[in-house]
């Protein structure tokens, strides 16, 4: 499977740490783990790396996000939520992780519904 991960709003302890076991466990599992950056940004731009082990490798004890974050809400935008089913199209992606508080999950909600 490949799939995305995206942090989202304000940036809080322990973004790097899941990020990193999520890597991880998808490598494990024979899974592709895209960092999406900028959260919901760059999902309508598309901006995104593949994760690796060694990519994540140290970032336990760091603070913030390697993926950058961003407070964008792409249903704020004309044509935003066309742009993020786009690009996870694009991407190939079979699943994304939103990471983030009440705005981050509540556009991931209204993408899953």
């Amino acid at each position: 499977m490949k799939i995305g991960i995206l942090t989202g709003g304000g940036d809080c302890p322990g973004l790097n740490a899941v990020i990193r076991a999520v890597v991880r466990k998808g490598v494990r599992e024979g899974d592709a783990i895209l960092g999406i950056f900028h959260g919901w940004q760059g999902m309508l731009t598309g901006q995104h790396e593949e994760l690796t082990q060694r990519s994540v490798s140290g970032l336990i004890h760091l603070g913030g996000t390697i993926l950058h974050t961003s407070r964008t809400n792409p249903f704020a935008e004309d044509g935003g939520s066309e742009k993020v089913i786009a690009n996870f199209k694009r991407l190939g992606l079979d699943g994304l992780i939103a990471i983030g508080g009440e705005d981050t999950l509540g556009v991931a909600n209204k993408f899953f519904k």
